[in-house]
């Protein structure tokens, strides 16, 4: 299997960072190949700007959106480690969303009705919170991330959310639990 991993958080030493670490490890461990990008270390630029626009008219991609589609089609399954900042997803992978699954990579019309293009693709979210689960649950949280992340992203483009694993209130939790979550990932990408 080919693996994607787009990992969004700029602190090298968060927990974000270690759920990667383990997930990269676990996927070698099985045999899998797997490519990472690391947004914020890329300095990748999350702005859909006018130049963007003009070269997609034209029928061409700009050059670093091209490499980031390259890699989304080499990947059986993507998985996106990330904070959820706002009640969603750090805004330099909000970015990533925008450029590089852009109309006609991505999804497309034919005729009124919408055509995911990456058919064939299943996606897991690892996400870390700063609150408890409950709080997410009672507050209708937990249900707008999915509408609009695993459905209005993903479904929408054609991948199957095979996964959205939250990591609960992970600030305040002690080692012992955060470790406990760290064990999981194998079972989690497995």
């Amino acid at each position: 299997m080919n693996y994607l991993v787009i990992y969004a958080h700029p602190n090298p030493k968060s927990f974000c960072h270690a759920i990667k670490e383990e997930v990269i490890a676990h996927i070698k461990k099985q045999g899998g190949k797997c490519e990472t990008r690391d947004l914020y270390q890329m300095g990748f630029n999350p702005v859909l700007g006018s130049s963007d626009f003009v070269q997609f008219l034209q029928k061409r991609t700009p050059e670093d959106i091209q490499k980031e589609q390259d890699l989304v089609r080499q990947a059986d399954i993507l998985v996106f480690v990330y904070p959820v900042w706002w009640f969603s997803m750090p805004a330099i992978l909000k970015g990533y969303v925008d450029r590089v699954f852009f109309r006609g990579f991505a999804y497309d019309y034919k005729g009124p009705m919408i055509q995911g293009l990456l058919k064939g693709k299943k996606a897991i979210l690892l996400s870390t919170t700063g609150g408890p689960r409950f709080a997410y649950y009672l507050l209708g949280y937990l249900s707008a991330m999915k509408t609009t992340i695993d459905v209005g992203i993903l479904n929408f483009c054609g991948i199957k959310v095979a996964l959205h694993k939250y990591f609960y209130a992970v600030p305040t939790v002690g080692d012992a639990a955060r470790k406990k979550m760290l064990a999981s990932i194998p079972k989690i990408i497995s």
